[in-house]
């Protein structure tokens, strides 16, 4: 099933000439993944500070683009410019995860917003990180299979935030989206390790 992870590729292309200029700085990957998070973590706070207030749920989409941006360029960095480190794998990992439960676990606060399906998915989304991460530990690739992957939750949540955020749906639309959501990220999950169990069987990481 294709998912947003899927345009990864042609977003690095038009991130590259950026990249160029960012490396020539002396900006280095772990940086730039630092920077994301504390992004998301302000982000976040603000919604959860303001949870009633339309303008964090509305900028949710912007910070989520500028956050793919950065992720997309702390990889680049690492494989492009010789800047692969044990530091920043496990920076990515963590960041990864942080990210979404900081800028996510906040709409458990916006009213009417229903938070056990909140955060249900932000429990499945770490699970279903995890497992990615465990493909490795049992001998196979790290999995990023969809149909709930990373930048499909971001899709997600920043869509129901921009469309809260202005006002044109309402919070019970929004509980029927994030409820529906659930089946897919459980299904991430299972596919996550369906698939690495089954590049173990093969013998190709």
């Amino acid at each position: 099933m294709a998912t947003v992870y899927d345009l990864k590729s042609r977003f690095q292309t038009l991130l590259r000439p950026v990249l160029r200029r960012m490396a020539r700085a002396g900006i280095t990957a772990n940086q730039v993944t630092l920077a994301a998070l504390a992004l998301s973590v302000i982000a976040g706070l603000a919604i959860a500070v303001w949870p009633a207030a339309g303008l964090p749920l509305a900028l949710l989409p912007l910070v989520l683009f500028v956050r793919m941006a950065l992720n997309a360029m702390d990889g680049m960095l690492a494989r492009e410019h010789d800047q692969q480190s044990a530091l920043g794998a496990v920076l990515n990992e963590l960041g990864d995860v942080i990210s979404d439960l900081a800028l996510y676990l906040p709409f458990a606060l916006v009213p009417g917003l229903s938070p056990m399906a909140v955060v249900g998915l932000c429990l499945l989304a770490v699970i279903g990180e995890m497992m990615g991460v465990v493909g490795v530990q049992i001998g196979a690739s790290r999995r990023y299979d969809g149909p709930l992957g990373k930048s499909d939750r971001a899709v997600l949540f920043g869509t129901l935030g921009l469309l809260l955020g202005l006002g044109i749906v309402t919070p019970v639309f929004a509980n029927w989206m994030l409820a529906i959501a659930l089946l897919p990220a459980a299904l991430t999950v299972f596919n996550r390790a369906r698939k690495a169990l089954a590049e173990v069987r093969e013998g190709r990481p």
